[in-house]
């Protein structure tokens, strides 16, 4: 897969998916559940209801590419309920899911700005 922090935006699919839908059937959902083009050049992430299994899919200008991962053991931390059907995330936040981490409670430091004293 590309690096995350090439895509233009990522989005997390906030209810969960058949795994068993390829490029089509995750494109559909896509056009016509989230009313977005699936050929914009964004990242769209799914999650099955065992939460154990993820598939993002995206274009690459030639066609579309599916990554898939499975998790033997653990689960995923997605989505607690959203009343939207997907959520932007940063390419940072999506890295930190994938590595196992709650990105939901995940706070960064506070983002200070200083200013020239007179």
């Amino acid at each position: 897969m590309r690096a995350t922090s090439t895509f233009s935006e990522i989005f997390l699919y906030s209810h969960p998916v058949d795994m068993r839908k390829a490029m089509n059937g995750l494109s559909q959902i896509v056009a016509e559940g989230l009313k977005k083009n699936p050929c914009d050049g964004s990242l769209f992430v799914f999650i099955n209801r065992d939460r154990n299994t993820l598939k993002a899919l995206y274009w690459d200008k030639t066609g579309f590419a599916v990554w898939h991962k499975r998790l033997e053991v653990d689960k995923f931390h997605w989505l607690k309920a959203h009343s939207e059907d997907s959520l932007s995330v940063t390419c940072e936040q999506l890295d930190l899911l994938l590595s196992g981490i709650d990105i939901e409670k995940a706070k960064p430091h506070e983002k200070l700005s200083f200013h020239a004293f007179s």
